[in-house]
C-alpha cells in the first residue's frame, strides 16, 4: 500500500483541481461541486486566520448536525492549518465545555439552531470564538481553485476525536494527516472502491467511522457524497439512494435490520454495504445477504485506529460472525493479561499495530502510556483469530462476566438469543451477585407484535449454551439505551437491570 500525500488539505485541493465541476455533495435538492465546496472551505479558512488569528496547530471545535457545511467546515479548518476537534452534536453544553477546555479550542463552528447552547459556552469561555455556518454564504459552482500548497507534514496532528465517554471522562484520540490518509487508502483497497462510486452518508458526521469513510475518503478521492437528511421512515433513505445513485453505504447494524422490514426496489444502485460501530448479529447479516443481495461487509475499529482496523474483503472470502482481515499495513495480535501472544483460536485482548494507530490521547500521557505499548494499541476488546487470520470480536474486556470464576462473554449469549427469532434487540449484562459473582441478565426488546414467551426462550437457550452461560433473569424492554452513535450503553443497562431485579 502506497500513500502519496503531504496533508489532507492539499489532497482535497488536488481533487478539486482535477474535478472542479463534478458534484461533491448532494443534499436534498441542493448540489455543491468540488470547486464550490473548495471555495467555501477556503473562505472559512481565511476567516479563521484573519478574524480569530488562527495559527497552525490551533484547535477548532466542529459542533454541527449533519449538513453540507459540516464537510465544508472540516476542510476549511484543515485549509487554515488548524486541528479539527469533532464534537458530538447531541452533547449538552456542560459536556461540550469539558472538550473545549480540555483541547483548548480557539474557535467553535456551530449553527443557528444551536446558538442557545453555544451562548452558554461563551459565558463559560469568554475568549472562545464562534462561527455560525449560515454566515459562510454561497460560492459559484465553477469557482476557481487556489492550489497554493500548505506546509503541514504527514505526521502533524489533523483531527481529535473524543471517545464516547461511556466510562469516565472522554479522551481525545489524536489522529495525524498520515493516520487518516493511510486509513482511506487501505479501506479503498480492501473494500474495492472505484472512481465512479458514490457514498451515501446517513450516520452522524461527527463519528469517527463517518468522518474517515463517509467524508474524508470521498472528498480526497473525488467521489460524490449523498448526504441524507431524514432517516425516518427508512424508505426515505432508499428514495435518496435511488435518486442520486449511491453505490456505497456505511451504516450501523440497526439500520440494516430496519431495511429488512421494508420493500426494497429492484433498481437499488448499492453495490457495497459496510457495517461498523457496533456488532452485526449473524442473523441480520444472513437475512440481508439473502434478501437484498448486496454484499454487507462487517468491519471493526476504534477512534484510536483512525478508525478502521479490519474488514471482510469485497474480493475474497467473507466469514459470517467475523470482522474480517486486517487492513493492508495493519497487524493484529491476541494476548493474555500477561501480554503473552496466544495461539490461533484462543480468546484474549485484541492488540493492533500499524499506520492507523493514533498519536496518543490529547493532554493525557498516562492514558496514552497505558493504551500503547511498543507501538501496539491495547484495545480492551476480547477476540480471537482463526487459522486464516480472520478476526472475531467476542466482547469488550470490561463487559466480560465472571460466573463462579468462569469467563462468560455477553456477545456469545446475545448471538444465540437472536437465533430464537422473536427478538428485535438483545443485550446481556452482569449484575453483581455476592455469592456467584456476576448474575447474567438478558435485556430483550421483542419484535413488534410479538408476545415473547420467556419460558420458551429459556428452553431454547438451554439447548444452545452451557448452564453457566444461561441468563438468570430475562427483562423485557421497549428499547435499549443507546448513545448518539447507536452503541448500547451497557453501563446504563446494568443500572436499569440492577434496579428492576432488586425492586
Amino acid at each position: 500500500m502506497k500513500v502519496d500525500m503531504t496533508n489532507l488539505a492539499n489532497q482535497f485541493t488536488e481533487i478539486a483541481q482535477k474535478n472542479p465541476n463534478k458534484t461533491a455533495i448532494f443534499w436534498n435538492e441542493s448540489q455543491y461541486s468540488f470547486s464550490q465546496a473548495h471555495a467555501l472551505a477556503r473562505r472559512l479558512a481565511k476567516r479563521l486566520r484573519e478574524d480569530f488569528d488562527l495559527q497552525p496547530g490551533d484547535r477548532v471545535g466542529l459542533w454541527l448536525k449533519n449538513c453540507p457545511e459540516f464537510i465544508i467546515s472540516l476542510f476549511g479548518i484543515l485549509l487554515a492549518e488548524g486541528v479539527v476537534v469533532s464534537i458530538n452534536c447531541f452533547l449538552t453544553p456542560d459536556e461540550v465545555g469539558f472538550i473545549v477546555e480540555d483541547c483548548e479550542a480557539k474557535v467553535l463552528i456551530t449553527e443557528a439552531s444551536m446558538m442557545e447552547s453555544t451562548a452558554k459556552l461563551q459565558e463559560q469561555f469568554p475568549g472562545l470564538g464562534v462561527v455560525e455556518v449560515e454566515s459562510l454564504g454561497q460560492a459559484e459552482r465553477n469557482a476557481p481553485v487556489d492550489a497554493t500548497p500548505l506546509g503541514q507534514a504527514p505526521g502533524d496532528l489533523a483531527l481529535i476525536i473524543y471517545t464516547s465517554g461511556t466510562t469516565g471522562k472522554p479522551k481525545g484520540a489524536m489522529l495525524s494527516h498520515q493516520n487518516l490518509m493511510s486509513n482511506v487508502t487501505a479501506v479503498t483497497e480492501a473494500v474495492g472502491i472505484k472512481p465512479d462510486d458514490r457514498m451515501a452518508v446517513l450516520l452522524p458526521m461527527f463519528h469517527s467511522f463517518t468522518m474517515t469513510v463517509g467524508l474524508i475518503l470521498p472528498m480526497t478521492q473525488g467521489l460524490p457524497i449523498i448526504a441524507i437528511k431524514s432517516l425516518h421512515p427508512p424508505r426515505n433513505i432508499i428514495a435518496e439512494i435511488v435518486q442520486h445513485g449511491a453505490t456505497i453505504m456505511p451504516a450501523i447494524p440497526q439500520l440494516y435490520r430496519a431495511l429488512l422490514n421494508i420493500d426494497l426496489p429492484d433498481n437499488l444502485p448499492l453495490r457495497i454495504c459496510l457495517s461498523g460501530a457496533a456488532p452485526l448479529p449473524v442473523e441480520v447479516l444472513n437475512e440481508f445477504n439473502e434478501r437484498v443481495g448486496v454484499p454487507l461487509l462487517e468491519g471493526y475499529g476504534l477512534s484510536e485506529t483512525s478508525p478502521v482496523a479490519c474488514t471482510n474483503p469485497f474480493h475474497g472470502q467473507r466469514k459470517a460472525g467475523s470482522v474480517g482481515l486486517p487492513l493492508p499495513g495493519v497487524e493484529f495480535q491476541v494476548r493474555n493479561d500477561d501480554g503473552v501472544v496466544l495461539p490461533v483460536g484462543e480468546p484474549g485482548e485484541i492488540c493492533i499495530k500499524g499506520h492507523n494507530i493514533m498519536m496518543g490521547y490529547w493532554n493525557n500521557p498516562e492514558a496514552t502510556e497505558a493504551s500503547i505499548k511498543d507501538g501496539w494499541l491495547l484495545t480492551g476488546d476480547i477476540g480471537r483469530l482463526d487459522e486464516d487470520g480472520y478476526i472475531y470480536i467476542t466482547d469488550r474486556k470490561k463487559d466480560m462476566l465472571l460466573v463462579n470464576g468462569i469467563n462468560v462473554y455477553p456477545r456469545e449469549v446475545e448471538e444465540v438469543i437472536y437465533q430464537f427469532g422473536e427478538i428485535k434487540e438483545a443485550a446481556v449484562v452482569g449484575v453483581n451477585d455476592p455469592r456467584k459473582g456476576d448474575l447474567i441478565v438478558a435485556c430483550i426488546v421483542p419484535s413488534e407484535g410479538i408476545e415473547m414467551d420467556e419460558l420458551m426462550l429459556m428452553a431454547f437457550l438451554k439447548t444452545k449454551l452451557a448452564a453457566y452461560k444461561l441468563p438468570r433473569k430475562v427483562l423485557k424492554m421497549e428499547a435499549l439505551p443507546r448513545n448518539a452513535t447507536g452503541k448500547i450503553l451497557k453501563t446504563k443497562l446494568r443500572e436499569i437491570a440492577a434496579e428492576r431485579i432488586s425492586s
